[in-house]
């Protein structure tokens, strides 16, 4: 048995917005098209791929390898016909005729549908409807209607080729959708699990949700990591400590090749960490004499676009200092505010805490002060 994927480009709905058919607009760094055709292509079992377009967008059109193209007609009917006779001379036994506003298809879902059409001449994805159903006018509800035995349709529809052919010849106008024809010709259409994840892209929102779907499953599962810091300066002369990026008056200063800030080094080692790129050490070796008395927030900038240049955003930073003095508690705000600047996070995933060690080891002496730092990356 031979199979053909015929999908359905040709519309001009302007429900989504954008200046251009949905078909046509980006999602996910692609084309929708692109997005649709590329789940057919992956899908060996299907030999022969229709792509029905309008005769606008035909010409300016380059169908990737093993593609097809045949202009639509004035109606969802017509378009569908008009992939059906361009088909004709493949020697095709069946059909799965697909939505291209439906991009989230599944290899698992196109089998499914193929997998049923060994026993049956039409079958059609389908999600039981489960929320209650109202009937409304002006604003209120005016009745309500039973839900049992309503389904919310689904595409790829399989088919016989003959079958459908035969009934789309047959059919006057247009029609909802090819199952529509089919039972208006008399075929039996068996009904198959649909997907949660194969939505319709109709109004502008659809576009984030197909993209949340389709870059979940690009990726797999999330990939998401989490990196230690740790960090210790030792006190010595001066009137000032860096902490966080703020000058904190201190009758003593902090020992280090650059600014000694040891908040930004925990938090900088943290995110080295996540990405598995070793330590501050290993971006800014403190025997490089550029180095020298710089100030630490041009490391974690660095750290952070490091982040971003391998796919990854900071969802959160969690730092805690360790030390007697000088008081952390009332400058936190004002830490928290500089570290949202310097890193472009947003104050509320940022976190500044003190602790002392109740008098006990270097920080209990007030040898230094020591810093503990935890970030969280996702993958984007």
């Amino acid at each position: 048995m031979t199979c053909a994927a015929l999908i359905v480009a040709a519309g001009r709905g302007t429900r989504a917005g954008g200046d251009r058919p949905k078909q046509w607009q980006t999602l996910a760094g692609l084309r929708v098209i692109d997005w649709t055709l590329r789940a057919f292509l992956d899908v060996p079992e299907v030999e022969h791929i229709m792509l029905v377009l309008h005769g606008d967008d035909i010409d300016g059109f380059t169908a990737p390898s093993g593609v097809m193209t045949t202009v639509g007609g004035a109606t969802r009917a017509a378009s569908v016909r008009a992939g059906l006779e361009a088909l004709t001379d493949m020697g095709c036994t069946r059909v799965l005729i697909h939505d291209v506003a439906r991009p989230c298809v599944s290899a698992a879902l196109i089998r499914l549908v193929l997998r049923a059409l060994d026993h049956a001449q039409a079958v059609a994805p389908a999600l039981a409807v489960t929320d209650a159903l109202w009937i409304g006018d002006d604003g209120r509800v005016t009745g309500v209607r039973d839900r049992a035995g309503l389904y919310r349709a689904q595409t790829p529809q399989g088919f016989d080729f003959a079958s459908i052919l035969a009934a789309h010849r047959a059919h006057p106008g247009d029609a909802a959708d090819d199952v529509a024809v089919a039972r208006a010709a008399g075929l039996d259409v068996v009904i198959v699990p649909g997907d949660e994840d194969n939505l319709k892209i109709t109004h502008a929102g659809d576009f984030c949700r197909a993209a949340a779907r389709l870059t979940r499953t690009e990726r797999g599962a999330m990939d998401i990591r989490i990196g230690n810091g740790y960090d210790v300066h030792r006190f010595g002369d001066g009137d000032h400590v860096m902490l966080c990026g703020i000058k904190v008056p201190h009758g003593r200063g902090m020992q280090g090749h650059s600014d000694a800030d040891v908040g930004l080094h925990a938090l900088c080692d943290a995110i080295y960490g996540g990405l598995a790129e070793g330590d501050i050490g290993r971006h800014f070796p403190p025997s490089d004499p550029q180095w020298k008395d710089a100030a630490s927030h041009v490391f974690l900038r660095h750290a952070v676009k490091l982040a971003a240049e391998k796919g990854y955003s900071i969802s959160n930073m969690d730092l805690t200092l360790v030390c007697e003095r000088p008081k952390i508690g009332p400058l936190s705000g004002a830490m928290q505010a500089e570290l949202a600047k310097i890193s472009g996070l947003a104050p509320s995933r940022i976190s500044v805490k003190a602790t002392t060690s109740e008098r006990l080891g270097f920080t209990g002496r007030e040898e230094g002060i020591a810093a503990l730092a935890t970030v969280l990356l996702v993958q984007v």
